[in-house]
C-alpha cells in the first residue's frame, strides 16, 4: 500500500495553496523569471569572455563600477530602508534616483519589493515568508525568485502607504520599460562615448546585474544562516561582517531584524555600513530627514536578554 501523503495548507490571502510535503512539490516555476535570470547569467559569463578575450576598457570597468554602486544604493538605501522601512524621509530627486537605478537592479518594483521584504520580517521562518531559510539555504537565497508565489498579490495591502507616492506608482507601472533603459539601454549609450558599447551594455549592464543579484539574495541566505547573533535569538538572521562588505552594509541582519525601524544597520562606528554613511550624508545636505534610531539603552538592553538567555 503506498503511504498516505501529508499535504500541508500554506497561506494565501484567503485562498489554500497546497504542498505536498512527501513529494516535495513546489508552486510552479515562474518561467519568465527563470528564463530571464538563466539568460542573464549567461550574458554575464559572455562579459567575461569578452573582457578577457575580445576587448579590455578600464573605461568599461570604471563605469561598471560606478553603475553598481548607483544600483545598489538604490537597493540598500533605497528600496530597503526607506521605502521597505521607512527608517528615513527622502527628498523627491533622490526618491526618483533611487527608483530608476533600483529599476536598473531588476528585483522588481520598490512597491513588490517592499511588499516581499515587509511579509518576510512580519512571517520569518514560517509560513508567508517570501524567502524561507527554513525551506532551504537554495530556496532562501534564488529559488523562490524561480518559483510563483500565489500569495504575493495579496501582499499589495502591506504598502498602503507606498501606494500613496506618486513616483512608487510611476515606477511600479513602468517598471519594465525603466529596467530595460536604465539597465541596458542607457549603459550601451554611454559607453559609446569612449567606442565600447557592447562592452558597456555587457558588463555594467548584465555582469553588474548578475553580481548585484547574488549580493542582494545573500542576504536572505547567508545571514540566515552564518554569523552571530548578539541582539535577538527569536529568529535565524545573523550578523555577518564578511556579507557586509559585499552588500554595502546590510550584513548586520541580526541587529536589522532586531531594530528594523533604524536607519542604520551597523551601529558602531567601525562597522562597514556605506548606506548608513550615504543616508547621513543626504541628511547632512538637506535631501535626507527624521533619521530613525533606536535608543542606546534598548539595544543594550537587547544584549543583556541575549547574554542572559546563552
Amino acid at each position: 500500500m503506498m503511504p498516505t501523503s501529508r499535504v500541508l495548507p500554506i497561506a494565501n490571502a484567503g485562498r489554500a495553496w497546497y504542498w505536498d510535503a512527501d513529494r516535495m512539490d513546489k508552486p510552479p516555476l515562474h518561467w519568465t523569471n527563470l528564463l530571464f535570470v538563466g539568460v542573464a547569467h549567461l550574458i554575464a559569463v559572455f562579459a567575461i569572455v569578452y573582457l578577457a578575450c575580445i576587448e579590455f576598457s578600464w573605461w568599461t570597468v570604471a563605469f561598471a563600477a560606478v553603475w553598481g554602486i548607483l544600483c545598489s544604493l538604490s537597493i540598500t538605501g533605497g528600496y530597503h530602508r526607506l521605502f521597505a522601512h521607512g527608517a528615513y524621509r527622502a527628498a523627491a530627486p533622490v526618491r526618483l534616483f533611487y527608483l530608476l537605478f533600483g529599476a536598473a537592479s531588476v528585483q522588481n518594483s520598490a512597491i513588490a519589493w517592499s511588499a516581499d521584504h515587509r511579509a518576510h520580517h512580519a512571517n520569518t521562518d514560517r509560513d508567508g515568508d517570501p524567502y524561507d531559510i527554513t525551506q532551504g539555504f537554495g530556496h532562501a537565497h534564488i529559488g523562490w525568485v524561480l518559483h510563483k508565489d500565489p500569495a504575493q498579490q495579496g501582499r499589495r495591502a502591506l504598502v498602503a502607504d507606498l501606494d500613496r507616492d506618486p513616483l512608487a506608482l510611476f515606477q511600479h507601472r513602468f517598471y519594465v520599460p525603466l529596467a530595460i533603459v536604465f539597465g541596458a539601454a542607457l549603459p550601451f549609450a554611454i559607453g559609446s562615448l569612449w567606442g565600447d558599447a557592447l562592452g558597456a551594455m555587457l558588463v555594467a549592464g548584465f555582469l553588474r546585474l548578475v553580481v548585484q543579484w547574488h549580493a542582494t539574495f545573500s542576504i536572505n541566505s547567508l545571514t540566515h544562516t552564518f554569523g552571530s547573533q548578539p541582539y535577538s535569538r527569536r529568529c535565524s538572521a545573523r550578523d555577518s561582517f564578511w556579507v557586509a562588505l559585499v552588500t554595502f552594509g546590510e550584513g548586520y541582519h541580526n541587529f536589522h531584524h532586531r531594530f528594523q525601524a533604524d536607519y542604520r544597520n551597523g551601529i558602531r562606528w567601525y562597522h562597514f555600513d556605506p548606506t548608513k554613511w550615504w543616508v547621513w550624508t543626504l541628511a547632512k545636505l538637506g535631501l535626507a530627514r527624521n533619521l530613525r534610531r533606536v535608543p542606546q539603552d534598548r539595544i543594550d538592553a537587547a544584549r543583556r536578554e541575549v547574554t542572559a538567555g546563552a
